[in-house]
């Protein structure tokens, strides 16, 4: 028994309807900006993370300074007192 062959008799399309382009065209556009804002924000991100490194590295620093100088590390940020461990407890211990 031969197949027999379905005909389809509808025109095919040339293009999509303008609605369809302008509605893909639109969505296409906010990806693309989405796409490049998201670099421009991980661009920012990596800058502050660098930057945030190297503020530690100066604080390990000055850190390193004050153990040098006064025997520890441990300042009031407040108001610059150095807060010396209390020698009676280390005593106790």
């Amino acid at each position: 028994m031969a197949k027999k062959k379905m005909v389809d008799l509808k025109p095919k399309a040339e293009k999509v309807s303008d609605e369809q382009l302008k509605q893909l065209q639109k969505i296409i556009s906010t990806s693309n900006k989405l796409q490049f804002d998201i670099g421009t924000l991980e661009t920012q991100k990596h800058s502050m993370l660098h930057a945030m490194f190297q503020a530690n590295e100066k604080i390990r620093a000055l850190q390193d300074e004050f153990q040098k100088e006064y025997g520890t590390y441990d300042i009031n940020i407040q108001d610059g007192a150095i807060n010396y461990k209390d020698e009676q407890t280390d005593k106790k211990d």
